[in-house]
């Protein structure tokens, strides 16, 4: 007889996963903003090494809650954390994708949030008719 996983750290696990996401979209869509009213913040925010930083926070993340509740054997969900998560590091560490990384990075977070969306839909269904 299979058990189910417990829902609720898959709730707060992909709750988590799509905070950090939108973390990194509101960082690339209102850098622009923050570095025309606020130099300083700019010097700062404007740093590659946040990207690498933010993906370095994420990625584990994501990786071990899709993990935890089983959302790499689904093939949509893993389709999209393995698109989401190699566009943000492409942004974060590949020096050709520098001219474009806050489109590639805003790719990659709608992506990575879209997967724990789709991943936690999934398992609420399960466990509903469960």
């Amino acid at each position: 007889m299979t058990t189910l996983p417990d829902p609720k750290p898959n709730s707060w696990m992909d709750a988590t996963a799509i905070g950090l996401s939108g973390l990194c979209l509101a960082h690339c869509l209102l850098l622009p903003f923050a570095v025309a009213a606020l130099p300083v913040l700019g010097q700062v925010a404007g740093d590659h090494l946040v990207h690498q930083v933010l993906i370095l926070m994420a990625a584990p993340l994501s990786v071990w809650a899709l993990h935890r509740t089983g959302g790499w054997k689904k093939p949509r969900v893993a389709a999209l954390a393995v698109a989401g998560l190699g566009l943000l590091a492409s942004a974060a560490f590949v020096p050709v994708a520098a001219a474009h990384e806050t489109l590639i990075s805003i790719i990659g977070a709608v992506c990575v949030a879209g997967a724990h969306y789709l991943n936690s839909r999934l398992h609420q269904r399960v466990h509903k008719h469960a």
